[in-house]
């Protein structure tokens, strides 16, 4: 089984279908391609590897199946070892959890563009845009809610590491690379996820790589 990633200083998504993939406790081999890069164009065209997904990243092949989309992975994998291993047992919890995961895939779209990954940098914003704004106070509830409806059996949304920490994962990294200030009980889940080993292993790669992406790096820059 092999996972195709992007940057790691930058891919969120990437770093979602990593994640997921490490959360399943299969092995796989990493496949790292320089997005955005010089000859990023090209190299989509020339690696056969990316074709299906029309070289959007991540990109999981296990023998003969192929598939894209971190959300999509993660449950193919879920298939594979247990939905246990990625989704609460109890149906209240799951439900939530489904739902949470499925808005951060595809919502906050705000959030997305005016705050892109990136794990090296540290700038303290002084405004984001009002969309931006909502769409951290909604992502802020929802913490709320799952951490007091189903969170009392671990520091994680849900208790136990799962599907949704998995992707909100780069949520909490965007908050701290920008200084978002949040309540205690959303600084005590993001130390959670960022001390977390596999978050760790991401960080210390990301922070190895040499590729820069000019666009995500002057984001707040006067």
């Amino acid at each position: 089984m092999k996972l195709i990633i992007g940057n790691k200083n930058y891919s969120s998504w990437s770093m979602r279908g990593w994640l997921a993939t490490k959360q399943s406790g299969l092995h796989f081999e990493e496949i790292m391609v320089p997005i955005l890069g010089e000859g990023w164009e090209q190299q989509k065209q020339e690696m056969g590897e990316m074709a299906p997904s029309h070289g959007k990243v991540p990109i999981l092949w296990d023998e003969e199946a192929v598939i894209w989309d971190s959300l999509a992975i993660l449950e193919y994998l879920a298939d594979k070892v247990g939905r246990d291993r990625f989704w609460p047992k109890e149906d209240a919890a799951r439900g939530m959890a489904r739902a949470m995961v499925a808005e951060m895939h595809s919502s906050y779209a705000s959030l997305r563009s005016e705050l892109p990954m990136n794990v090296r940098r540290r700038i303290q914003l002084q405004n984001v845009s009002d969309q931006t704004r909502a769409d951290i106070v909604r992502i802020l509830q929802l913490w709320a809610e799952a951490r007091a409806r189903h969170g009392s059996a671990g520091p994680f949304l849900f208790g136990t590491y799962g599907a949704a920490d998995i992707f909100f994962a780069p949520v909490v990294s965007r908050f701290i690379t920008y200084g978002i200030g949040v309540p205690g009980f959303a600084q005590s889940y993001m130390e959670a996820i960022w001390e977390h080993a596999w978050t760790q292993e991401w960080i210390a790669a990301a922070e190895d790589e040499q590729w820069v992406i000019e666009q995500y790096e002057n984001v707040g820059a006067e």
